[in-house]
């Protein structure tokens, strides 16, 4: 049994590793459905995911294989608990990049991210936003084939109709990985939300830490000015009316030093200017799925290179929660997690399908 950290806004979700009993005997992952307000029934939020993960069909996003639910009885006072249904696969991202002993060279590099944009372009041909990128959300397989995860927060968007802007909420994507427009307040945005925490998870391929690991959104905006610059209308055409524009204390002066800060990490030129078009705070002019997959980084020695070879060199899996925390105040939570690892699992057994 496991709990993995979900995101600043969500709490915390409740995964279980699992085996088919009957007919497989393939080992799954069951996601946990909270019913934090069971007098309203089934939640809204777990019904818009389920919605999306039958939409989506890619190699690269997580696979939803079915529903399922415990028996109702007298012990459970007759609520039955739901469980998504998702192939099992061994390791995330953020829980290899912990691990000193898992070295990337750079043609696996550039195949992990080119899975990742892989399923970004198709989730944003689908019309469906992630809003949770980061590094706990990429799921890798022991066959080196890579899994967007947990959408959660994802929701379908359309381009604003009428002239009048979308107004979808901009408390998602965990802070780490949240880009400028929603931390100033955006509720009209698209795509390039993820291309941001792409842009962070890339870098993150190289320095083995996320790479601006602020406390409040406050200090993430000077993070992310020391890094790409200041917010002035010359780089970001009308920033200035953004909601919270001149409600936060936004640095001046800062010059772009995305190239400049992430060169002694990242050695190849190639993969210095993707990051740098990823990371570009106006929207507008960030890079999209397509293009990226497009760029030189891509399609110049090395190039992508199988990652089964190395991923068959570390036969425990490695997830995000089973690393040590990353900062002071996650002490109290990964010890939670290890009294949780030390449980006595349930049987977990899937049964009882709800299609």
């Amino acid at each position: 049994m496991s709990t993995t950290e979900h995101s600043s806004t969500s709490g915390q979700i409740e995964v279980f590793k699992a085996r088919e009993k009957k007919s497989t005997k393939k080992f799954v992952a069951l996601k946990k459905v909270l019913m934090e307000n069971e007098k309203e029934g089934f939640p809204i939020t777990a019904l818009r995911e389920i919605r999306i993960l039958q939409l989506l069909k890619h190699e690269n996003v997580v696979n939803l294989i079915e529903i399922c639910r415990t028996k109702a009885t007298v012990q459970n006072r007759y609520r039955s608990t739901f469980y998504l249904v998702f192939d099992f696969c061994e390791h995330d991202l953020a829980g290899l990049l912990s691990n000193i002993n898992v070295k990337f060279n750079l043609g696996e590099i550039k195949k992990v991210m080119q899975q990742l944009l892989n399923g970004l372009y198709y989730i944003h041909s689908n019309k469906i936003l992630h809003r949770d990128m980061k590094a706990a959300n990429v799921l890798i397989t022991k066959n080196g084939v890579l899994k967007l995860a947990d959408f959660g927060l994802a929701r379908a968007y359309s381009v604003s109709k009428n002239g009048l802007p979308n107004r979808y909420t901009n408390r998602v994507v965990t802070l780490w990985y949240r880009p400028p427009e929603l931390l100033l307040g955006d509720r009209n945005y698209g795509p390039p939300v993820d291309m941001w925490g792409a842009g962070c998870i890339m870098a993150e391929m190289w320095t083995r830490s996320p790479i601006m690991q602020g406390a409040t959104e406050q200090q993430q905006l000077i993070l992310i000015s020391q890094l790409c610059g200041s917010f002035t209308n010359d780089v970001w055409a009308d920033v200035e009316n953004l909601e919270l524009f001149h409600k936060m204390e936004l640095p001046m002066g800062h010059k772009r030093k995305v190239r400049e800060r992430l060169r002694p990490y990242v050695k190849d030129p190639h993969g210095i200017d993707l990051l740098d078009y990823l990371l570009m705070l106006d929207p507008k002019k960030r890079i999209d799925a397509d293009t990226a997959l497009n760029h030189d980084f891509f399609w110049t020695d090395p190039m992508p290179c199988d990652l089964s070879k190395m991923l068959s060199q570390h036969t425990q899996s490695m997830f995000e929660y089973l690393t040590p925390p990353r900062r002071p105040g996650h002490i109290r939570h990964y010890q939670q997690q290890m009294v949780n690892m030390q449980a006595k699992p349930q049987d977990n057994s899937y049964q009882d399908r709800v299609y």
